[in-house]
């Protein structure tokens, strides 16, 4: 283990399962588990104590479920983990509610190992990740949900170019695609990315996903 590894827990009612992910996170030289929990309260008090940099957090667990779990850990203390949610089913309730909650990725446990990997370093790095399987279904989930709400003063914080990065955001698209749009530089849309993030009081581009179609900002199936 390096000094500046990534620090997870695992919280998974499954032992096979918990035994599985630490197989799979020994191999990496730069992310270790330093605890786990086998019910979504165990879940909350473990990272309250820890404070890992990520939590996988399975959404079917005893006592308290995974998105009732991130949902009281992240209300109480934002600070305290990020959390990706892993399931088996890709249900779009389950994507909803669990980016509802405050979590900042959604992966498949059928995932290959290498995407479990790649989840934890992405959403560690302050980034937010959605399986690519069930990305696009979360978009069109948006649309089935009640009207949105009024839009919130910091709104109107935002420059008319930060704004138009967020609606790029809001669909799901790269820096890249992005950059590629507005004919500027990723590192340029990099820098209107967190500067919205910050003026918004948001943690990651997914919670700026849920933001704007909450708010209305972004209609699902408007270009």
């Amino acid at each position: 283990m390096t000094r500046t590894a990534i620090r997870v827990v695992l919280a998974d009612d499954q032992e096979m399962v918990r035994a599985g992910f630490r197989l799979i996170l020994a191999a990496e030289a730069d992310i270790t588990v330093v605890g786990e929990a086998v019910d979504g309260v165990q879940a909350v008090a473990v990272a309250r104590r820890l404070r890992p940099d990520v939590t996988l957090m399975d959404i079917r667990m005893p006592r308290l479920d995974g998105i009732a779990a991130t949902r009281r850990l992240l209300a109480e203390d934002p600070a305290a983990t990020r959390v990706v949610v892993l399931t088996t089913f890709d249900l779009d309730s389950h994507v909803y509610d669990a980016l509802r909650a405050g979590a900042s990725g959604f992966l498949l446990k059928s995932a290959p190992p290498e995407a479990l990997v790649q989840a934890i370093r992405v959403v560690a790095a302050g980034a937010g990740l959605l399986d690519p399987a069930v990305t696009r279904r979360v978009i069109e989930a948006f649309g089935r949900h009640p009207e949105p709400g009024p839009v919130p003063p910091a709104v109107a914080t935002l420059t008319e170019r930060e704004l138009e990065v967020l609606h790029h955001l809001a669909r799901g698209r790269s820096n890249a695609e992005i950059a590629a749009t507005l004919v500027v530089s990723e590192a340029t849309v990099k820098t209107h990315v967190a500067r919205t993030l910050t003026k918004l009081g948001l943690r990651d581009r997914v919670q700026a996903v849920v933001y704007a179609y909450e708010h209305g900002l972004v209609r699902p199936g408007t270009g």
